[in-house]
């Protein structure tokens, strides 16, 4: 399937271990069927995970009958963008890898958040801001 990536690069792999994506695939891919919109490669802290039980959206526990392996902290895994805007908000939202990122998570996230939380920026990061963002310039993450 494929896709864009933040940058508007070919999107890089999630995670194939475990296997990530809403279609398995490894990456943050998504399409008509992917209601969520399955779009940030995050990794994931205990904090995150906490976090997402505590709001209906149990990402430790196993579902063999799902193909879900369950989560541990350190794991990639491509979740809702906006379950990470609400983790962001709520002031734990996990690392991003930006280049396994689809672009459509813009749509929903702010790239400065996603840039404040990446694991995986290039020095330059002008080509994922918008013309609103460049007028202040760019922010690199610590």
């Amino acid at each position: 399937m494929g896709g864009r990536n933040v940058f508007g690069d070919e999107m890089e792999l999630c995670s194939v271990d475990p296997v990530t994506g809403f279609y398995r695939d490894g990456q943050c891919t998504s399409g008509p069927r992917d209601f969520g919109g399955h779009t940030v490669c995050a990794v994931l802290t205990r904090e995150f995970l906490e976090h997402q039980r505590e709001h209906g959206n149990d990402l430790i526990t196993p579902r063999p009958e799902r193909a879900f392996p369950g989560l541990r902290p350190g794991d990639a895994w491509c979740v809702v963008a906006v379950r990470w805007r609400d983790a962001y908000e709520a002031g734990c939202a996990p690392p991003v890898r930006l280049r396994a990122t689809n672009a459509l998570a813009l749509q929903v996230i702010p790239a400065a958040w996603l840039m404040e939380h990446a694991v995986d920026a290039p020095d330059d990061l002008t080509s994922l801001l918008g013309p609103a963002d460049q007028a202040d310039g760019p922010t690199t993450p610590d």
